[in-house]
């Protein structure tokens, strides 16, 4: 590829993805709060995410942009902060609607995050793009709300893909670190019962997950997670086991909903299920590196 833009990109996702993509893309062009810059033959160019102000001239000719902009769901859900996680979220996606519209050569692929989220709580099923079944509470709002400022306005000459990721597992970043240090502590037993299901996909298979849906030209909403979704004591099992831990110490759901407010987060993010399948990228014929846990796990303690 030529270009890549990625926008809001110096974060953890970010930074797979140019991990990824700096050996096989001739330019990388990140969207960032922070000064603009080149740095390690990374141009940064600076943005708020909500006005024009020059970045988007970085928009033109690109093979592809990459949106990752939006306030980590990492907090407790007050009034200031689901302002600023919706706001976020949508001033980003309808600033670069605009600019986009204004390009004279825009971008050829537009992918936009979006979150598995979307899909209600479910130990019963599990959710393809397909007949995945989205309910109703501030997080599946948020995102449908997200999904539908993006794909409202059809942009001639640019195909659009919204990635519904779940938690995505990395050496050095997402949720891998903590839940490591967890068990590591000795309490990487199951939280609250259990039975809640987790889908999950090594930092690898999202980096390449992303490229195959620009190689292969996918458009509207694609699952970005592994085969086959764990339930969470079975995660916790086998982290034990890939770290050499015989024994975790479970949280109960009271514990967790006392921990999660001395430490400033939602119980939300380990006890919904997300049980959530990529149909599409199987069915259009992507094949994983880390297709179970216990590669994805091994690979990623050592």
């Amino acid at each position: 590829m030529k270009k890549i833009v990625i926008a809001a990109g110096t974060g953890f996702l970010g930074n797979v993805l140019i991990r990824y993509f700096k050996h096989t893309c001739d330019e990388i062009v990140v969207l960032t709060r922070g000064k603009s810059e080149v740095k390690n033959s990374i141009k940064y160019v600076h943005w708020d995410a909500k006005t024009l102000t020059g970045w988007e001239t970085e928009l033109e000719n690109a093979t592809a942009l990459i949106n990752l902009a939006g306030k980590s769901v990492d907090c407790r859900y007050t009034e200031a902060n689901k302002k600023e996680i919706l706001d976020s979220r949508i001033d980003s996606t309808a600033i670069l609607n605009i600019a986009v519209l204004s390009c004279k050569k825009p971008p050829q692929h537009w992918l936009n995050s979006s979150t598995a989220t979307i899909y209600r709580h479910s130990e019963d099923k599990q959710m393809s793009e397909c007949n995945g079944e989205i309910g109703e509470d501030f997080s599946m709002n948020v995102a449908k709300t997200w999904e539908q400022t993006f794909f409202e306005v059809p942009i001639k000459n640019t195909l659009k893909t919204a990635l519904r990721t779940s938690i995505v597992l990395g050496k050095k970043g997402g949720a891998f670190v903590p839940l490591k240090r967890l068990a590591l502590l000795g309490l990487g037993g199951k939280q609250g019962k259990g039975n809640q299901y987790i889908s999950w996909i090594h930092e690898y298979d999202f980096a390449s997950a992303v490229a195959y849906i620009l190689e292969h030209q996918l458009t509207g909403v694609v699952n970005i997670v592994s085969p086959t979704p764990i339930a969470n004591t079975t995660f916790m099992k086998q982290l034990r086991k890939s770290l050499g831990i015989p024994f975790g110490f479970p949280t109960p759901t009271p514990l967790l909903k006392l921990g999660a407010k001395i430490i400033g987060t939602e119980t939300e993010l380990v006890l919904k299920s997300r049980n959530v399948i990529p149909d599409r990228l199987l069915q259009e014929g992507f094949q994983f590196q880390f297709d179970t846990l216990e590669k994805t796990i091994s690979d990623l303690v050592k």
